[in-house]
């Protein structure tokens, strides 16, 4: 795909790419390949799954709060025909009660985590902060294994507002997932505290 169609995409060219091959998000009409994840990417991924699926993603039993869908690389199809594969993604229940289906997902996420890639910074800490405050995603974190920290954003309507940043060492209640303790470090590969 040339230089110029990467910038002038379509929904169209988006789904012209084999499903295998797609690894790729649809921003404001420029079609941008998702970076290769690193052992520090995985990580940071994992433990975020590991600190807010299982108290939130099912009901109470799990020892938490539930109330939740919590998922990964899902490709969600946002208002705008823009399309992403956030590393981490979480649907209310009381707004979307049926587990998210399909390909893409068409119901608006209420929480985003992205994992800052060093090569693509700049998708995640403005290109995607953008287009998430315009499609109304009311919280976005962003985990940064460069510096091992975590930022926690909520919507206002003047952009998002920093709730939260947070460094390895620190335990932490961070929104929208607060009724739990999050250790930082364990993101970044640290053994949760004793």
């Amino acid at each position: 795909m040339s230089h110029s169609a990467r910038r002038n995409a379509t929904l169209k060219d988006f789904w012209a790419i084999p499903e295998a091959q797609r690894f790729h998000e649809l921003i404001g009409g420029e079609l941008s390949e998702k970076a290769a994840p690193s052992g520090e990417h995985g990580d940071a991924q994992a433990g975020i799954v590991g600190a807010v699926r299982s108290p939130y993603h099912r009901g109470s039993g799990n020892g938490g709060p539930g109330g939740w869908w919590i998922a990964t690389e899902v490709e969600v199809l946002l208002e705008n025909a823009d399309v992403v594969r956030p590393d981490v993604i979480g649907w209310r229940r009381d707004h979307c009660p049926e587990r998210p289906t399909g390909f893409p997902v068409t119901v608006r996420p209420d929480w985003i985590c992205e994992v800052v890639s060093p090569g693509h910074a700049t998708d995640d800490t403005v290109k995607k902060l953008r287009l998430y405050h315009r499609a109304g995603i009311t919280h976005y974190w962003l985990v940064d294994p460069r510096d091992c920290t975590l930022t926690v954003m909520r919507w206002s309507a003047d952009g998002y507002v920093t709730r939260l940043r947070a460094v390895r060492g620190e335990v932490v209640r961070a929104e929208p997932f607060d009724a739990i303790e999050l250790a930082v470090g364990t993101l970044f590969g640290d053994d949760p505290p004793a």
